[in-house]
């Protein structure tokens, strides 16, 4: 198995710190609105990054951290008479919703920014001690970059090009241009926490550092989060964390997705260019949301659009359709199910290949078609559909009203309609099975006889 590591720049032999154990930490989200299609796209690319290790056979602990207070949660919760806390918590309650909506599984620890000041403050104290940080005139604490040599090694820039621009400005504390705050002093009417240095609150790239510490020890196996994120945050957290702990490296894997785009721009809340996944999962079931992002592999840049999703949503009905039709019972289906898993896993096996498993799930979807409709029995190639597919966390799932009264009713209608066409009334029985294909029933008939399956009939607006 390779993984491509944004640090190297190259794949990878994957080899986890412990035999059979890999922990992961992935860079949550700040609550303080709802999350947007961008956010799925890298939460549902570690969901299965997740599961796939598991399918291999690892125990896999995920982390991801929830930052719950910074400048954006305390203006919109004073634009909104409320506390930062009450927000962040509203927000944060509306991304699990949208996670479970999306079946991407929940981590094994969510911690808050709040909740960890604690082991924040530790580790500054350990790097103001080893000269690494130094304590401001306002109690402000910011990190010395010039107090190591290789400050700049996962994003592959030197101090000389990051200086370019940049000034410190008046009245400003810091030592050097490219200093960063650990440890903000706290204004005026801000919430704070008391310190060794000043009443205030962490900085932004502490919080990663000191949770990924105490969640998973001083060395992280998988580090993921956007490719927004290598430069300034994730360059600062290897700064502190090795420069605090002394354990090299870090991180031994660093997984970075590629920017989910309108046009050519990043979709980001700061440009005000977000599709919400509420509003998205409105028009497009959760498959056809995963099957948009897994097409492509993660690495690579993903545009949205409306054409994609549509086209991802017939491609999540084909695949429901394939494991959720009865089979005929006799004669076992002769496709290689060996040889259809070997080559998932291989495409998983090179850095999480998902458009190749993607393709490799519609041709076994194909042949359980072909096979089915010549009478062979393709329950065993469907088990394999279903197994894999929840690999990359697809339900197949089929509309809750393919059972019962609707699925009586839409079962008499077809015996209507067959007895149209005995009749020679084919008119009318075109006309039936036009109206079954508005409410989204689709009839396919077979030397075999009729089958129906329910597609989703909603569909966003242009």
């Amino acid at each position: 198995m390779k993984i491509y590591s944004t640090f190297s720049r190259n794949k990878e032999d994957f080899t986890p710190l412990k035999e059979g154990e890999v922990n992961i930490y992935v860079c949550g989200v700040t609550p303080y609105m709802d999350a947007h299609v961008g956010h799925a796209m890298s939460y549902i690319t570690f969901d299965v990054v997740r599961r796939y290790l598991e399918y291999k056979g690892y125990k896999v602990k995920y982390v991801q951290n929830v930052t719950d207070i910074d400048d954006k949660i305390i203006d919109r919760a004073s634009n909104q008479g409320v506390t930062p806390q009450e927000l962040a918590d509203r927000y944060f309650e509306s991304f699990e919703e949208d996670m479970s909506a999306l079946n991407i599984r929940p981590a094994d620890a969510f911690p808050r920014a709040t909740c960890e000041i604690p082991e924040m403050i530790k580790m500054i104290e350990a790097l103001i001690n080893k000269g690494h940080a130094y304590v401001s005139k306002s109690g402000s604490v910011y990190f010395r970059v010039l107090s190591i040599e290789d400050y700049g090694k996962l994003s592959g820039r030197n101090l000389e090009d990051m200086m370019a621009g940049a000034r410190i400005e008046v009245g400003e504390e810091k030592e050097h241009p490219m200093d960063f705050v650990m440890w903000r002093a706290a204004k005026p009417g801000e919430p704070s926490w008391p310190s060794p240095w000043s009443p205030g609150r962490p900085g932004w790239h502490i919080e990663c550092s000191a949770m990924a510490l105490k969640y998973l020890g001083g060395s992280v196996d998988i580090h993921g989060g956007g490719q927004d994120l290598i430069f300034p945050h994730h360059e600062n957290e290897i700064a502190q964390s090795e420069c605090a702990t002394g354990i090299k490296p870090f991180v031994r894997y660093w997984l970075h997705n590629g920017l989910l785009q309108l046009g050519d721009e990043k979709m980001s809340k700061s440009l005000g260019n977000l599709v919400t996944i509420k509003e998205i999962l409105k028009y497009f079931s959760s498959d056809a949301v995963r099957l948009f992002i897994i097409s492509s592999h993660y690495r690579n840049p993903l545009t949205y659009s409306q054409e994609a999703l549509e086209s991802a949503q017939k491609g999540a009905e084909r695949l429901a359709k394939a494991a959720s039709l009865l089979s005929p019972e006799g004669k076992y289906s002769p496709i290689d199910l060996k040889a259809i898993e070997d080559g998932f896993t291989g495409a998983m096996d090179d850095d999480f290949d998902t458009p190749k498993a993607v393709s490799l799930l519609f041709d076994l979807a194909r042949r359980i078609n072909t096979d089915r409709d010549s009478g062979l029995d393709v329950v065993r190639p469907q088990q394999l559909l279903v197994k894999l597919s929840n690999v990359l966390g697809l339900t197949l799932s089929t509309p809750s009203n393919e059972t019962g009264d609707a699925k009586q009713f839409i079962e008499l209608l077809i015996g209507i309609r067959k007895r149209l066409r005995e009749e020679k009334q084919y008119n009318l029985a075109d006309e039936v099975r036009d109206n079954l294909s508005k409410l989204g029933v689709i009839l396919e008939d077979k030397p075999t006889g009729t089958t129906w399956y329910k597609k989703s009939t909603t569909r966003a607006k242009s």
